[in-house]
């Protein structure tokens, strides 16, 4: 018991700065946000902040994942309040998630350029993208089979394939939106998933 209060101290000292980590660079960017800009915001140095997360790195890794976490409950939520599901149903909502990162143009900045950075093996990053990416396949190659099951979804391409393709777009719609902020996320996903529709013969019109 007499170490619980330290740790428990220290826990919250950890979700505060990373709280204000993902805060600031939400605003300001990856480039943009110092290891020293984020110890001010907390009342810590630099070494007080590195204390809790080790390397920069890491805390930028912490707080992509702290992102995902926020993502999924916010899906989660979403789907619960649905009461009639739409024809694109459950992939209008990763085009939904694409559409919001226009809203966190920091995290856009960030997840983009770690991600380039994790290519490397011994990056500090590399397993978080590694892992991510698995499990967002996992996740999406559920959804397409589903709609495909349901012939909502065209049986001409493989649901993984689909899968990886939807993730690439997604990944590479954010790297050109931050070249120029006029591309259309979620509306390039969403025409994408009209036109692999199967319930829509050659030549309709879509709704």
């Amino acid at each position: 018991m007499s170490r619980r209060g330290p740790y428990s101290k220290s826990a919250a000292k950890r979700e505060e700065i990373l709280s204000a980590a993902l805060d600031l660079i939400s605003r300001h960017g990856y480039r943009g946000t110092s290891v020293k800009a984020i110890a001010a915001s907390v009342g810590l140095s630099p070494a007080g902040v590195l204390h809790h997360f080790g390397t920069k790195e890491s805390l930028f890794v912490e707080v992509l994942k702290r992102r995902d976490e926020l993502d999924a409950i916010r899906a989660r939520t979403d789907s619960d309040s649905v009461t009639e599901k739409s024809p694109l149903h459950p992939l209008d909502s990763y085009a939904e998630l694409v559409d919001s990162n226009s809203g966190v143009p920091g995290l856009v900045e960030l997840y983009s350029a770690m991600a380039v950075e994790a290519a490397d093996p011994s990056h500090e990053a590399h397993v978080f993208f590694a892992d991510r990416r698995v499990e967002a396949h996992r996740i999406l190659t559920k959804a397409v089979r589903r709609m495909q099951e349901d012939g909502r979804l065209t049986t001409k391409i493989d649901a993984g394939a689909l899968a990886t393709a939807l993730h690439a777009l997604a990944d590479g719609l954010q790297t050109l939106w931050l070249v120029d902020p006029d591309v259309d996320m979620g509306g390039t996903v969403t025409s994408l998933l009209h036109a692999l529709r199967a319930d829509l013969p050659e030549g309709a019109d879509e709704p």
